[in-house]
């Protein structure tokens, strides 16, 4: 195979079976992972009693319970399908009101290891007997927890649409082999990962091989866009933990590629009957939504296009296919927590700001420390520094993205000829709008978070997970660059190399993904003093 002149149909078949090669080795990484997946404790992250004021978490005293989940995030979800399932009910815990508030230095030898962790710089200690609960058991411990101000049940902050249907395949699991989340955790954990993670992630890249295959022009551009997909993106890494963001890019995938299909369809004038992509453009982008509200943005660009092409269609099928995941999404809050209104709306309310709370505002004379509060002392253009090319930084980790923006950039600049091509129905070989919607929707997302109040980066986490979501259509983005790249050997080996440094930041701590970057972690070797 010539991987450098233009695709032929002799090449087909060779290049079948890389993708098949590519998809099963990426598919059995991540199985393997989630096989051995189990909360690891590094002594880097506890504290050095030689250092005097160090407030980090003590070194357990006694084995801590082996536990398939990392931490805050995974086992807040997780604690909502475990009472869902075992309890019937979204509460997760229970507060009697008998609190105490101790001093502004907060109690740290309280034997409750959700105080030790949470309420380390709160300045309160609430009392053991004053609380029950999951949320209070050995290993279940979340900061991603609110409390319902007049009932004074703990609720995950997590939207409850997905927890409650992972509830269900929780159910199917214990029916079916009587496994229990509490008796048999791992085991539980292990294998709805594999089912919500691992099998999905193989459909999104045999999808992203049938974008390469339709859109892409040279053999060695399509096999680097899918090689790119498998290894090189934060998608990966967090394929081991329960989250929104992996399963908000499934869903993007699976409503982009519709779309395309639909474009494709339309333009080309081909008779494929195309009411199933209505229905999953409709349908996925807006669960897509409901995993990440910025998908707003997608799922409404989708629908202007698709109202364009074929109003009737439009409305008819994808509307109503829209409208399941947005009631879904609405009904669920409402059981939950009694409010149409998600959790997490009441940031700056009593639901997150009551005693004990991880996210309680102080006073600034005792702001806390550490990534969640980076807000307090740094401004928010060194804060869109390290989003963009920083420690978190989306092209400094993954400069794969550079690619993607020049593609984004070259294309946009010749919106004007693609637009009135398409305006007169002429054929373009490559998507018009792809380009122009995919800057438009970066710089969108992008200028969202960097606004964003929060300023945390996603916390302890690998990347910018926030902007994951986005990763299929920036894929996209990449095909016509990538054929460019085989025009010169120096291209492609910056190609390579640029996929190596992706890759070698999604490689970067394999056993948790709610890790700081690499680049965060040399910075402290370096002497930055960090948050």
């Amino acid at each position: 195979m010539n991987a450098i002149n233009p695709t032929t149909d002799s090449n087909a078949q060779l290049r079948r079976w890389m993708y098949h090669l590519v998809i099963a080795a990426a598919v059995a990484m991540a199985c393997g992972r989630i096989m051995s997946v189990q909360r690891v404790y590094e002594p880097a992250f506890h504290r050095d009693l030689a250092k005097p004021g160090d407030r980090r978490p003590l070194w357990p005293s006694a084995r801590p319970t082996p536990m398939a989940t990392f931490g805050s995030n995974d086992r807040s979800r997780f604690a909502t399908i475990r009472a869902l399932v075992n309890d019937g009910t979204y509460v997760i815990g229970k507060r009697d009101g008998n609190v105490v508030r101790d001093s502004v230095i907060a109690n740290l030898s309280a034997s409750n290891p959700f105080q030790t962790v949470t309420l380390a710089q709160t300045g309160y200690t609430i009392r053991t007997t004053s609380q029950s609960g999951i949320l209070f058991e050995d290993g279940w411990q979340t900061i991603d927890a609110v409390l319902h101000p007049d009932t004074l049940e703990f609720y995950s902050s997590k939207p409850p649409l997905l927890s409650t249907l992972l509830a269900g395949l929780y159910w199917l699991l214990k029916q079916l082999f009587g496994w229990d989340i509490v008796t048999q955790h791992a085991t539980v954990v292990r294998a709805m990962l594999v089912l919500v993670n691992a099998l999905p992630f193989a459909c999104y890249l045999w999808l992203l091989t049938r974008i390469a295959e339709k859109w892409g022009k040279t053999d060695w551009g399509k096999l680097y866009i899918v090689a790119t997909g498998a290894f090189g993106t934060l998608v990966t890494p967090f394929l081991i933990t329960l989250n929104n963001h992996t399963i908000g890019v499934f869903c993007v995938m699976l409503a982009w590629y519709s779309t395309l299909e639909i474009w494709r369809i339309t333009s080309r004038a081909t008779g494929e009957n195309r009411t199933l992509h209505y229905l999953a453009a409709g349908f996925f982008g807006s669960f897509a939504v409901t995993c990440e509200l910025p998908a707003l943005s997608l799922a409404t660009a989708i629908f202007i296009l698709l109202l364009w092409w074929n109003p009737a269609r439009a409305i008819v099928l994808f509307l109503p296919a829209a409208f399941l995941p947005a009631a879904g999404f609405f009904v669920t809050n409402y059981a939950a927590i009694g409010m149409l209104k998600p959790a997490y709306a009441e940031f700056k309310g009593p639901w997150y700001q009551y005693e004990g709370s991880h996210w309680k505002i102080l006073p600034k004379e005792f702001s806390k420390k550490g990534i969640d509060f980076a807000k307090n002392v740094e401004s928010r253009a060194e804060y869109a520094m390290h989003v963009l090319i920083g420690h978190h930084g989306l092209f400094s980790l993954t400069p794969i993205w550079i690619l993607a923006l020049l593609a984004m950039i070259a294309g946009s600049l010749q919106f004007g000829s693609l637009w009135r091509q398409a305006l007169f129905k002429e054929s373009t070989e490559f998507p018009w709008f792809v380009q122009p919607l995919a800057l438009a929707l970066t710089i969108v997302v992008a200028s969202f978070y960097i606004r964003d109040d929060s300023a945390n980066y996603g916390g302890f986490t690998n990347g910018l997970r926030w902007m994951m979501w986005l990763t299929p259509i920036w894929l996209t983005c990449l095909i016509p660059l990538a054929d460019r790249l085989v025009q010169s050997c120096w291209l492609r080996w910056l190609g390579v190399i640029l996929l190596t440094v992706s890759t070698f930041s999604a490689c970067y701590q394999m056993w948790s993904p709610w890790r700081h970057p690499w680049i965060f972690d040399l910075m402290i070797e370096l002497g930055w003093k960090g948050y």
